[in-house]
């Protein structure tokens, strides 16, 4: 006989239980919590307890903050201690790079009300005894550093839980996900039981890959052995002592009870195959491995001599599950209705259960977290990243980038050459510096081994980009899209469907292609997109690489709710692309094709279909760098071929390759915006300056009456454009900006002007309901970078091409 229950927690660790807590806060009790074992019993039970709130942007930090608040609480709320204490806690640097990047994190500590400071290496020995800060360069001190006992929050958890009525079951195995009509119908136990539910969250942690390979679900994650050690008492030791994260060594220090745990985050993790026989057992602990942990043994002594006069009480070596980007998996998959993740916490699960169970429960209840928690969405990743080869791969520096210096523009190294273009061979044997930042091979720019390197200053790119994009706006420029997501909408109600969802008018004539953003209920910018229109009922959305499967899942979703009759492709791996942009695009490519490329014959925000060569090609004109272009998607076969006539025929129009950081420096000439960090869920497009994308004649699209009422209100935030004056600091997102000396927002993305040589960033600037434009022009600012204010002018239009005449084909009026 089926049991039932409205939603389904699979894992009985800190984070299903911060969840199922969190659903009972929300007065939500038809829940059930499954764990196969006992509480705690996976990993929760052996986690270091560390509680640290600060993180290097603002949702992140808001996210991690929230622990602090809840768990001094959980006593009051529950009769349960938490054994919660706040320690300080020092972020250690042993280099000048490592101190720039302290800097600026201590910039979102006091965004987000922490107590922080910089101090230099003797205010590290005066707040830790007995520390040896030979090398130190000094520190990052934060106030709410903390620590808890992962058990006694786990059962504080618990008891809330139960006494809203959610039921725990321990003992529960999952054998299997029951799917009805693409989405979550139900658990089925080892039992042969089988739970009815509408929704099911796998909190299964390091065993959260194979709960989600029963549902189909990629969940791309890999357990690994991670360890630490706890000492024997140590008499007359500091209490309470501070958090130490020795950063460049890879080692964190913490008190416990007079003794002192050391543990670290490895290069080349073990991975632990979590399917084996010893991955079933409870209160698992694998066998010690003193030649992996020797390195942090070593770290630890010469920071703390100490540690060498008393000995060892506990080796803990235990399955921890960490992800390919080092970021949690969170929300709904793009691949089940239904099916919620939220796993993959990389050591810090036990902190992270506040928060992330407080906005789990928001996801889950209202449809969306109440922060853009986009970073950790689990839509990120696609089927591939969830395949145990690249996972593998990943943890060969993955665990121990946690700790790794963060370079501004770091590409990973391990997982590469994963997915790559038609044309990425060519690309290579021009001298492309590639990365992966959406998981396709996409060249960085092009230059020789004096242009690698990081750097927390000037990046050694800067020229490469700088005379790529010059080349490009004299003549023309050679730019790598294939990552573009790609979908195509057909059929009879496919016009009914994209009215519905986009905010601009799309029911346009065949050919023309229109910008616009679709919204959620809220009026947040859940997709930022352009339309074509290719046949009477047919459409080409396109869109950003990394929001492919969120984007897809966006539309299907909405058309299956709608229950419309239309077909959604994704096209995205079928069709390479190749954007050819600057003044002399045009003239380059009427060369190689019969069609009329003119003004008047093919105007821009249009597209047609042209022959290039051999091959029939999709064309559109639009440019994200701000200068007459076009963009040519090519069947996949076809691509080398059309790649080869285009490279033949452009030296003779001064043709240019050119990189994504080159054109990430045009679109901020421009002031273009870009989904996931100048505009997300929570933005709207009157606060982003981008109304004008918004057909208010249309009488019924998502998030239409929203917009009405924030209009008729004013909006109490603006996007603005700023450029720094008289300096090019490094640029890169949420710096903070103050207005009149007051903070008034942050950054969201910045960078150098790949043609204007300016330091240009996009920010979010507070505002009073009705203030108009005028005045937030009129006011002074400033940005603070790595502890550094420097002056910012508004920049009321773009700073290249204001009129946008080079974008429409008419240099010759600008140049």
């Amino acid at each position: 006989m089926n049991d039932s229950a409205r939603i389904v927690i699979i894992g009985g660790g800190v984070i299903g239980l911060g969840i199922a807590y969190h659903l009972a806060e929300l007065g939500v009790s038809d829940v059930v919590l499954l764990e196969r074992h006992q509480l705690t019993s996976g990993t929760s039970w052996h986690a270091a307890g560390i509680v640290g709130p600060l993180r290097a942007n603002l949702n992140l930090t808001r996210l991690a903050q929230y622990a602090t608040e809840l768990f001094p609480r959980l006593e009051e709320l529950t009769g349960q201690a938490s054994g919660y204490r706040r320690t300080g806690g020092l972020w250690l640097a042993r280099r000048p790079e490592r101190m720039d990047e302290l800097k600026r994190i201590a910039h979102m500590g006091d965004v987000c009300g922490l107590t922080v400071g910089i101090v230099d290496q003797a205010g590290v020995a005066e707040r830790v005894r007995g520390i040896v800060a030979d090398g130190v360069e000094g520190a990052l001190w934060v106030e709410e550093d903390g620590q808890a006992n992962p058990v006694d929050i786990c059962a504080a958890y618990a008891k809330r839980v139960r006494a809203a009525g959610i039921r725990i079951v321990e003992g529960a195995s999952c054998s299997g996900i029951v799917i009805r009509n693409g989405r979550v119908a139900g658990v089925t136990l080892a039992t042969g039981v089988t739970i009815d539910c509408e929704i099911v969250v796998n909190c299964a942690g390091a065993w959260a890959r194979d709960i989600g390979a029963l549902a189909g679900v990629p969940v791309p994650l890999q357990a690994v052995e991670h360890m630490y050690v706890v000492t024997e008492p140590i008499t007359g030791l500091q209490d309470p002592f501070p958090i130490l994260r020795d950063l460049d060594e890879g080692i964190y220090i913490k008190g416990d009870s007079g003794k002192l745990v050391l543990g670290g985050f490895e290069p080349n993790a073990k991975i632990f195959d979590v399917r084996g026989p010893a991955g079933d057992r409870p209160f698992l602990e694998l066998p010690e491995d003193w030649e992996q942990f020797e390195p942090f043994m070593s770290a630890g002594l010469k920071l703390l001599p100490a540690l060498s006069q008393t000995g060892i009480r506990h080796f803990m070596n235990g399955p921890e599950s960490f992800t390919p980007d080092t970021r949690p998996l969170m929300g709904e998959s793009p691949y089940l209705r239904g099916f919620y993740v939220a796993a993959g916490f990389n050591s810090t699960g036990m902190m992270s259960s506040a928060g992330a169970g407080k906005a789990m429960a928001e996801w889950i209840v209202d449809g969306e977290p109440g922060l853009d928690l986009w970073a950790l969405d689990i839509a990120r990743f696609d089927r591939s990243a969830a395949a145990r080869s690249f996972v593998g791969a990943r943890m060969e520096e993955s665990v121990a980038d946690l700790f790794r210096m963060h370079w501004p523009y770091k590409q990973a190294t391990a997982g590469r050459d994963v997915r790559r273009s038609a044309f990425h061979r060519t690309f290579a044997e021009a001298g492309a510096v590639f990365g992966a930042p959406t998981g396709w091979e996409r060249p960085l720019w092009f230059g020789g081994e004096e242009t690698r390197g990081y750097s927390v200053g000037a990046q050694k790119w800067w020229g490469a980009a700088k005379a790529e994009a010059e080349r490009m706006a004299q003549g023309v420029g050679l730019f790598e899209l294939s990552p573009f997501t790609k979908i195509d909408v057909r059929g009879r109600d496919a016009a009914k469907l994209m009215q519905r969802l986009c905010t601009a008018d799309v029911d346009r004539s065949e050919g023309r292609a229109v910008y616009t953003q679709m919204l959620n209920a809220r009026g947040g910018i859940e997709a930022d997109v352009t339309v074509a229109r290719v046949g009477a009922d047919a459409f080409r959305v396109i869109s950003g690489a990394a929001t492919r499967q969120k984007d897809l899942a966006w539309i299907n979703r909405h058309a299956e709710d709608l229950g419309v009759n239309v077909s959604v492709f994704d096209a995205t791996s079928a069709e390479a692309v190749l954007g050819i942009m600057g003044p002399r695009s045009r003239d380059l490519l009427q060369g190689l094709t019969d069609a009329d490329l003119s003004d008047a014959a093919f105007p821009f925000s249009t597209s047609q279909r042209i022959d290039i060569g051999t091959a029939n090609v999709r064309a559109i004109r639009v440019s994200f760098v701000g200068e007459l272009g076009f963009e040519l998607y090519v069947p996949v076969e076809h691509a080398e071929s059309v790649f080869a006539t285009i490279i033949s025929a452009g030296s003779g129009y001064g043709l240019a390759l050119c990189g994504h950081y080159a054109l990430d420096g045009c679109r901020l000439e421009k002031g273009f915006r870009h989904w996931g960090h100048d505009i997300g869920p929570k933005d709207t497009p009157l606060e982003a300056g981008l109304s004008f994308a918004v057909s208010w004649k249309k009488s019924d699209f998502i998030g239409r009456e929203a917009l009405l009422r924030q209009k008729a209100e004013g909006v109490q935030r603006r996007l603005m454009h700023f450029a720094v004056e008289g300096a090019n600091p490094l640029l890169l997102h949420d710096e903070p900006i103050y207005r009149n000396g007051k903070l008034a927002g942050l950054t969201t993305s910045g960078g150098l002007g790949a043609r204007t040589g300016l330091s240009l960033c996009l920010g979010y600037v507070a505002s009073d309901p009705g203030e108009p434009k005028t005045q937030l022009f009129q006011s002074d600012y400033e940005i603070a970078v790595a502890g550094t204010r420097y002056k910012m002018r508004t920049l009321d239009k773009p700073p290249y091409d204001p009129t946008g005449m080079r974008m429409r084909g008419h240099a010759e009026e600008t140049l």
